[in-house]
């Protein structure tokens, strides 16, 4: 099997390109490499898996020197000429894509930035699936599609069209157009809505990152909605075991879907949307106290109101994917904001 990971020089995607390569699959990883944060974060994570930052050009193949099933492609998905070309060469199988413009709050001072890579960029893959059939599409979506949302915990059987964000917007966007092209060309396309995923590895711009980082200088940590906020925090290896499962098994037509009372999760079309979660929201302030329990430091809080659009509480329902896959997360937030910090320390050298 061959695999197309996007986003493979970043958080999630270098740990599902890792785990495919140590598997004995093939992969073909592409990246822009923007500089939304820190590029040599990301050429880190390249190197992890073999690919050398001077091997590097854009548009040009990179063969990993760790795994010779692995080659790397420094490519913008917007731009359509070379990805059909690297679809027609390389004879992709699945795809997992989970390239994007991350960041709800980047998205209110940068909109263009998530036209362009969620939008036109999830077109592009789309069209290189009806262009050159795969077995499997599988996307990122998101845990912000649920908005205004408020019941607990959050369905896939849940209406999702009151947005509060364009990040989250783009993300049931992308919805959309998959199950559009589910329906007109029989793609198997599976989205899966990421519950706040740390470990790692993980971006500097997100909370465990920054917090770390703070409390080490002795500066204060922002915390929002004065440490009220609830979040599924889900750790990397138990998303990167989910992703897997679901690739493993392409999105089926769902028998028992009807227009009369539809399924917003499934579909008559091979189309599914999972939430991949920890179904164990924690408090804000008992995630930053394992951080200061894991760093034997007690950080100081700068309490601030709830941020424009964030959301107060995240809760996955997980019920689908545990009952068709078998997922079963097993990373507690104690023992994963840890391993976070030994890698900080040991990568960053404090």
């Amino acid at each position: 099997m061959k695999y197309l990971v996007t986003g493979t020089a970043g958080f999630i995607g270098f740990h599902v390109a890792l785990y495919l390569l140590n598997r004995g699959e093939s992969v073909v990883g592409v990246d822009n490499i923007n500089d939304y944060y820190d590029v040599n974060l990301k050429y880190q994570r390249l190197a992890e898996c073999g690919i050398d930052r001077g091997n590097v050009s854009d548009n040009k193949k990179a063969v990993s020197s760790k795994y010779p099933e692995y080659s790397f492609y420094k490519m913008d998905l917007a731009d359509k000429a070379v990805l059909m070309d690297i679809f027609e060469k390389e004879k992709i199988d699945v795809v997992i894509n989970l390239a994007a413009q991350a960041g709800v709050r980047y998205s209110l001072t940068n909109p263009d930035a998530y036209i362009t890579a969620n939008i036109q960029s999830f077109l592009n893959i789309l069209e290189a699936c009806r262009a050159y059939p795969v077995k499997h599409l599988v996307y990122a979506s998101s845990s912000s599609v649920y908005g205004a949302n408020t019941k607990m915990p959050f369905s896939t059987s849940d209406n999702i069209d009151h947005p509060v964000s364009l990040y989250a917007a783009t993300k049931k966007s992308n919805e959309l157009m998959a199950h559009t092209y589910s329906h007109l060309f029989n793609i198997p396309t599976t989205g899966l809505r990421f519950f706040t995923v740390y470990g790692p590895w993980g971006r500097p711009d997100m909370a465990l990152f920054l917090f770390i980082q703070a409390i080490e200088k002795g500066q204060p940590i922002q915390v929002f909605n004065h440490g009220k906020m609830k979040r599924d925090f889900t750790y990397i290896d138990d998303i990167v075991e989910g992703i897997i499962r679901v690739a493993d098994r392409p999105a089926k037509p769902n028998p028992e879907w009807t227009g009369q009372d539809p399924d917003p999760g499934s579909s008559y079309a091979p189309f599914k949307v999972y939430n991949i979660g920890n179904s164990q929201p924690v408090e804000l302030m008992d995630y930053i106290g394992a951080l200061e329990k894991a760093m034997g430091k007690e950080a100081i809080k700068n309490m601030l109101p709830l941020q424009p659009g964030d959301v107060p509480s995240t809760y996955a329902d997980v019920t689908d994917l545990k009952r068709d896959t078998g997922y079963q997360p097993q990373t507690s937030v104690e023992d994963g904001v840890a391993k976070f910090v030994a890698w900080y320390k040991k990568s960053y050298g404090k």
